[in-house]
């Protein structure tokens, strides 16, 4: 291991995840549940905990925007320090990377991070007011452009350019469904066919139903620490972060947010260097000192099915264009060459933005320590989890055994 390798290195100490579902209490329930399991996990007191990174949700009344604290106060003060996070679907990277960073600058031993979410009924959406230079707000009362808009373009994209096909997308659908079905922290516990994919209902051309992920309530939580304070509790050798990348996009971005369609900066001056979501899992691996070949499975955001193969390509697992190959070959899969998605993904969990991040940090540990039961992925050692949230946020995260 490279001198900078290990400076960057903290132990993921203990994991602890709410089951996810929709039953609309308050989101800081969820929180404590997922704490009370991480610090369990850990076998530390959360008296013993010295900083509290809260991931933020901006929905449901003002507590959400200082989540550190909320958390803190549910917890019982005890005088921690704490820090917030928002990034969108990168929150929890974010802070973990808060988390980690006052370790490895001597501030603390341990650290708690988490984040917790309490969606409401259908697709998720700006808060009310008229905004008319919150490009969130113009993209919904502009544009008119939900979530599932969004993905249904990025699909249409990939069929165009790559040849990808809607038995492509249900594949992708019908292998995470049927780990989701092993995982007793998912939402949805049910097995698909190509059928039943197939058969379900067009929401955005091409993407049907079973191709997009819901919203969801719940929560993840992890235990962080410095290797010499794992060591001190008797774990020699824990699931370690090597590398975190919180990238945002350099110009021209190629990545299409919304609701700039029409104004690309890429449109008009050439790409140099590594796309946005490309860049997102390189800068990890960069300072993990490792790189694809070295993984042995992914978390990635699988927003809707067919992001999904975007990211095979994003994470350096193929080439561009390649996608549609390696999930038709079978390495994707459980036993496969580099399984993804072994938690059943966001199609089986469904969106907690503030935990997203954090939960799937929680997979890989729970993986490499070889605690994953029936979706367990044999001799596991090094894994990577892939994370975009809208306007620029772009997250990684490297944890190795």
């Amino acid at each position: 291991m490279s001198d900078a390798a290990r400076d960057t290195e903290v132990a993921v100490l203990g994991a602890g995840m709410h089951e996810w579902g929709k039953w609309g209490h308050y989101f800081v329930t969820y929180g404590v549940g997922a704490i009370r399991e991480a610090i369990a996990d850990a076998g530390v007191d959360y008296r013993d905990i010295q900083f509290v990174a809260g991931a933020a949700t901006v929905r449901n009344g003002y507590p959400g925007y200082v989540a550190g604290a909320t958390f803190a106060q549910a917890m019982g003060w005890t005088g921690v320090q704490i820090s917030t996070s928002y990034a969108a679907c990168a929150s929890g990277t974010q802070a973990i990377a808060s988390a980690r960073a006052q370790i490895l600058a001597g501030v603390c031993d341990v650290a708690l991070v988490v984040g917790a979410d309490t969606t409401p009924k259908g697709f998720l959406a700006p808060s009310r007011g008229e905004r008319g230079d919150d490009p969130d707000w113009l993209r919904f009362r502009l544009l008119g452009a939900t979530n599932p808009t969004y993905f249904g373009l990025y699909a249409r994209r990939r069929m165009d350019l790559y040849g990808a096909t809607e038995q492509d997308f249900a594949a992708v659908k019908v292998k995470n469904a049927k780990l989701g079905a092993l995982n007793p922290k998912a939402r949805y516990k049910k097995a698909f066919t190509m059928d039943d994919v197939l058969a379900s209902p067009v929401v955005a051309d091409p993407l049907r139903l079973l191709n997009i992920c819901a919203t969801s309530d719940g929560a993840a939580a992890l235990v962080l620490c410095s290797m010499d304070y794992a060591r001190s509790k008797g774990v020699p050798d824990p699931v370690r972060v090597r590398g975190i990348s919180t990238v945002t996009p350099t110009f021209p971005n190629s990545v299409i947010e919304m609701p700039n369609f029409a104004t690309d900066s890429a449109s008009g001056v050439a790409q140099v260097g590594p796309s946005f979501r490309d860049s997102i899992a390189a800068a990890a691996y960069e300072e993990a000192g490792m790189g694809p070949d070295d993984m042995d499975l992914a978390e990635v955001y699988d927003l809707s099915s067919a992001l999904e193969l975007d990211w095979y390509e994003n994470i350096g697992l193929c080439k561009e264009g390649e996608a549609e190959k390696l999930l038709r070959d079978g390495d994707t899969t459980l036993g496969g060459r580099i399984p993804v998605n072994t938690s059943g993904g966001l199609g089986a969990f469904g969106e907690a933005v503030p935990a997203q991040a954090i939960a799937q940090v929680c997979e890989l540990t729970w993986q490499l320590r070889g605690q994953a039961g029936d979706r367990q992925v044999e001799g596991a050692r090094a894994g990577v989890t892939a994370n975009q949230g809208l306007f620029g946020h772009g997250s990684s995260v490297i944890c190795v055994k």
